[in-house]
């Protein structure tokens, strides 16, 4: 039989009220929306705070396994009292606190699932600079992880697997998991989307498929105003959605790129975008499609570049009185007028009319007079360009 009062406990009295009443301070850079972590910067307890369905506040303790509950197991566990006693302590909570503490805002109620992906997902530690299988695997560098934009977007479990999560309208769903030969979802979890951290001043919104294409687009294009987002392949019916809210989250006058892989099925999810694009209502957006260029996805090409070169390079084209621009794109992957002609499937003059302008193609001058040019166009020239083709078709 249900106890009037102390269901009363679980359901009027906010816990995170209660805990900042203990010492506990929230911690925003690991809440979002359905959820609040919350530490003790005396016994550095880790908390973290959910709302079931029935409207129950419960929480978990990220250090003690058996630390876990409603608030009269919040009470019990770290003041030893009966249930007697824990009744004399949440008597004054009920209705205005007793002390001074913050307000919060609504806590959403939570399916019970999510919460065990929580618990899983808490267990977890964040990857700030290095993870072995991104690094060595991927090519993603550990500067990347520790930019601001992409803090606590990767975390890694106790196998090593690299975990991306992902995020609704209530908060994290689930998540990603990825190692070598090995792709997995959390068990009871929703796919919706991996996300990066969004600021106020980004201009564009790049959608991949996958969390390791966005992060290698952010290697391969760096963009310090560009915020990413992915699906984590097929999509299901609730993505839409949630790419149109990712869309009307942008600031006036932002691009939106849809950047999926180089085939059929990538042509699909970008339409579903721009799709998006179209109901979010918003008129001031510009919306592009690129590719990968030359390789099926972004972290193929990513892969696929060579190593920098950059003393030889450098004599080598001096010697030869090249045009260099003033970048270091002379250390990428280069093409050939022939090549691009044959990758895209046009003549070897139209690539010439493509190409010549670019302020990133360098030009070799040949011949005693230096009349003849031979054009040397960097792998980011080439996507460049390309991307602007796939766009005016």
């Amino acid at each position: 039989m249900i106890d009037p009062e102390l269901e009363s406990f679980k359901t009027g009295i906010d816990l995170r009220g209660y805990a900042a009443g203990q010492g506990y301070h929230l911690d925003p850079k690991n809440s979002w929306r359905g959820t609040s972590v919350m530490r003790h910067p005396a016994t550095n307890d880790k908390v973290i705070i959910k709302r079931g369905l029935d409207g129950h506040y419960v929480y978990f303790s990220v250090r003690d396994d058996r630390d876990n509950g409603s608030i009269i197991d919040f009470v019990q566990f770290r003041q030893r009292l009966s249930l007697g006693a824990v009744r004399k302590e949440l008597r004054p909570w009920i209705g205005q606190p007793p002390v001074p503490v913050p307000i919060f805002p609504s806590l959403p109620k939570t399916e019970k699932d999510r919460v065990k992906v929580e618990m899983a997902y808490a267990e977890m530690r964040d990857v700030i600079d290095r993870h072995p299988y991104l690094e060595r695997e991927r090519a993603l560098p550990g500067a990347l992880l520790a930019l601001d934009r992409f803090a606590g977007r990767v975390r890694m479990d106790d196998r090593g697997n690299a975990v991306f999560p992902h995020f609704d309208a209530q908060g994290l769903s689930g998540y990603e998991i990825k190692n070598k030969g090995f792709t997995g979802f959390a068990s009871g979890g929703i796919k919706a989307l991996w996300l990066s951290h969004e600021l106020p001043d980004d201009n564009r919104l790049v959608v991949t498929e996958s969390a390791i294409d966005a992060l290698s687009h952010a290697v391969l294009f760096p963009d310090n105003r560009a915020r990413y987002a992915s699906i984590g392949g097929k999509p299901n019916p609730q993505q839409p959605e949630l790419i149109r809210a990712a869309i009307a989250r942008m600031p006036v006058s932002s691009e939106i790129v849809s950047a999926m892989d180089a085939d059929a099925d990538g042509g699909k999810l970008a339409e579903i975008v721009r799709r998006a694009v179209e109901l979010s209502g918003r008129h001031d957006l510009r919306f592009t499609v690129q590719e990968p260029f030359g390789h099926n996805d972004w972290n193929d090409q990513l892969r696929a570049r060579p190593l920098p070169f950059f003393p030889i390079a450098r004599r080598f084209l001096r010697s030869l009185k090249a045009v260099m621009p003033p970048d270091t794109s002379y250390a990428e992957k280069h093409y050939r007028i022939s090549e691009l002609a044959r990758l895209w499937g046009l003549g070897r003059e139209t690539v010439r009319l493509l190409v010549k302008d670019d302020p990133g193609v360098i030009k070799i001058r040949m011949g005693r007079k230096k009349a003849h040019t031979i054009y040397s166009v960097p792998e980011s020239a080439a996507s460049r360009i390309h991307t602007r083709l796939l766009n005016a078709a």
